[in-house]
């Protein structure tokens, strides 16, 4: 039995002007015990998927399944199930971080002490904190606190939604950890994240745009089926150096990365490359062939 099941799903949103799709016509599965992620920009429809799987919003077309569960008949079943974690920190910010969890425990019809033993490892952290409000805790700390009350009464499946936007990258690292133990119980996890680095952690990814898949496989298919030569290029002018890569007449791609700009061409000449761009002239020119990432090939798939 797969996680989770969606097939032709199709998502509206009216505005003033015209109709948002927000999801265009999005079909994927997941299987049960495997990390899945769901990468994609802010507006991809990333949260409107989520909320549909998780109950919280109708679609328009097209159906999906949770845990062999219709999300439109069975949502109560689903709701027992599964734990969710929205985007927005949605707890209770005049509670304590014990308050919190002894809340969402007793909604479950369960206790803290049940399931300790799931939520260990993160609640250790909070204990030193456990009278402390939840809206005066650190972005980190909020995030451990949503993840332990998703997790209290025990549930099968996990949504985390962008679980480590505006997060520090110690606690990104250490949030990440924490899912890979969780997997190791047998909780299965689908997380959505607009940051590209943490493609490689999850097991298959789908990227999105617009609402579309782009593609969906394991990072390191995905990374092997860029098919072009990547450069990074680098002088002493970068704003010049950008303008003027991509108005050679053999750039095929230029996009700006970090203290780069990542290039490909139509032919691969690089002492032509090199040669135009000396007699434009850039100096401290470096140019070298690099492995192409995630957020390379979510480009060029954007692209095409």
């Amino acid at each position: 039995m797969k996680a989770v099941e969606l097939q032709n799903i199709v998502k509206t949103y009216p505005s003033k002007k015209s109709i948002i799709e927000a999801v265009n016509d999005v079909s994927f599965s997941v299987d049960e015990g495997e990390i899945f992620g769901l990468i994609g920009p802010d507006g991809s429809g990333k949260t409107s998927i989520f909320r549909i799987l998780t109950t919280l919003l109708l679609a328009d077309k097209g159906s999906a399944k949770v845990l062999g569960y219709d999300v439109v008949k069975d949502w109560k079943a689903i709701r027992q199930l599964v734990g969710y974690m929205p985007g927005k920190f949605s707890l209770y910010q005049d509670l304590t971080v014990e308050e919190n969890l002894e809340f969402f425990a007793t909604i479950f019809n369960t206790t803290i002490e049940e399931n300790y033993n799931l939520v260990a490892d993160i609640y250790k952290q909070l204990e030193p904190f456990k009278n402390r409000r939840a809206g005066k805790l650190s972005g980190g700390m909020k995030q451990k606190l949503a993840l332990s009350c998703a997790l209290i009464h025990k549930p099968r499946l996990l949504f985390l939604d962008e679980p480590t936007t505006g997060v520090d990258p110690v606690s990104r690292k250490e949030f990440w950890e924490m899912l890979k133990r969780l997997k190791a119980q047998g909780i299965s996890i689908v997380v959505s994240t607009p940051y590209m680095d943490e493609a490689k952690l999850c097991d298959r990814i789908a990227l999105i745009q617009n609402g579309k898949i782009l593609k969906i496989d394991i990072p390191e298919n995905i990374i092997a089926g860029y098919g072009k030569t990547l450069y990074a290029v680098h002088s002493g002018s970068m704003f010049t150096l950008l303008t003027d890569l991509r108005s050679y007449p053999q750039t095929e791609s230029c996009f700006a990365f970090g203290s780069n700009h990542h290039l490909t061409l139509k032919e691969e000449d690089q002492e032509k490359l090199r040669q135009y761009l000396i007699s434009a002239g850039h100096n401290e020119l470096k140019i070298e062939i690099i492995e192409p990432g995630i957020e390379d090939c979510f480009m060029q798939l954007m692209k095409n």
